[in-house]
């Protein structure tokens, strides 16, 4: 589980909440003077720009770690006018508010990764990863994983959780969601992930079955856990309560089944399905947090985005609000 961290920002006092928020953070997970500046001066930039042009969005702070690298992903949403031409937006002196223009190209200057996507009248979602400057090159990936897990408003915790294990040969995927919200259901979907780290050589059917056993004396949780083969271009799925699934291509879309029953309390049947995987596939997966009416088809050139940008947009237009929330999305890097 990656801390992670909500601001809302609706006025101009609350960009200096984010900056603390995000400083505060970027502390705690060992960034250097130097660096710690860069992070406060993009998420500045960034509250800077929701205040301005958007009226009102939500900045989303969370922990990233890859092998020996730790990092700060910072995502911007808003439901604001939208960008006409983003290439133009980045560009140093281009302002549509009278500013001197220059934030968008300071986010994109000191930025590890800076994406966008925008349509006009709809909003903006703008990612940004930020690393230490001594953190040693990676190897090209095989997976990309984009997250979002946050609780209901009022909650400290959140009763949602994911967690990953991502190899050259095979990964796995969990998404769940302790029954009810705050402390207890954040036990039970913590209970499901330490089952889930300690089987990770185990099917997914046979990892349900072993938290089903660990999960007895807590609330229980609906859960999810998906086997991607590489290999075998293959996905093997098991699911147990309302945990939805999808498996997208550019020609394909498959929705994942489960079975009814709340793991550690009651279950009919654990069963393991198998569908195709590609090499540039979207694996989506989501708590009932996220109303299931979404269409990913309907956000032209989306799914060419980071998967951290789709499970953003797809929170910030599909939240129901009242529950906690987690959206996993998990892209194939075509190799």
């Amino acid at each position: 589980m990656r801390e992670s961290v909500a601001v809302t920002i609706t006025e101009s006092s609350q960009t200096g909440e984010a900056r603390r928020a995000a400083m505060g953070l970027a502390t705690r997970l060992g960034f250097q003077e130097t660096e710690r500046g860069k992070v406060g001066i993009v998420v500045t930039e960034i509250a800077n720009n929701l205040v301005q042009h958007a009226h009102g969005g939500i900045v989303l702070l969370r922990s990233l770690k890859e092998d020996s690298r730790i990092g700060i992903e910072i995502l911007s949403l808003d439901k604001g006018r939208g960008m006409v031409d983003v290439d133009e937006c980045l560009q140093d002196g281009f302002s549509t508010a009278g500013t001197l223009g220059n934030g968008m190209g300071a986010i994109r200057r000191l930025s590890g990764l800076l994406e966008i996507y925008s349509v006009p009248n709809q909003g903006t979602a703008l990612l940004a990863h930020l690393w230490p400057d001594s953190a040693p090159h990676q190897p090209e990936k095989i997976l990309e994983i984009g997250a979002i897990c946050l609780p209901i408003r009022g909650e400290e915790v959140s009763g949602d959780t994911w967690a990953s294990e991502v190899d050259c040969c095979r990964s796995l995927l969990l998404v769940a969601d302790g029954l009810g919200h705050g402390p207890a259901a954040a036990s039970a979907a913590s209970a499901a992930v330490k089952m889930f780290q300690e089987n990770l050589h185990r099917s997914p059917g046979a990892i349900v079955e072993a938290a089903h056993a660990a999960l007895r004396s807590t609330r229980g949780a609906a859960l999810a856990i998906a086997e991607i083969d590489f290999e075998q271009q293959s996905v093997r799925f098991a699911g147990i309560g309302n945990i939805a699934a999808s498996i997208f291509s550019f020609t394909e879309h498959r929705h994942l089944l489960s079975h009814n029953g709340t793991v550690g309390h009651e279950i009919r049947k654990i069963q393991e399905f198998s569908y195709p995987w590609y090499a540039n596939g979207i694996l989506i997966m989501h708590s009932d947090g996220l109303s299931a009416k979404w269409q990913i088809d309907r956000y032209p050139g989306l799914m060419q985005k980071h998967p951290s940008l789709i499970a953003g947009v797809l929170y910030r237009d599909f939240n129901r609000e009242r529950d906690d929330v987690t959206v996993l999305v998990a892209k194939g890097m075509g190799r």
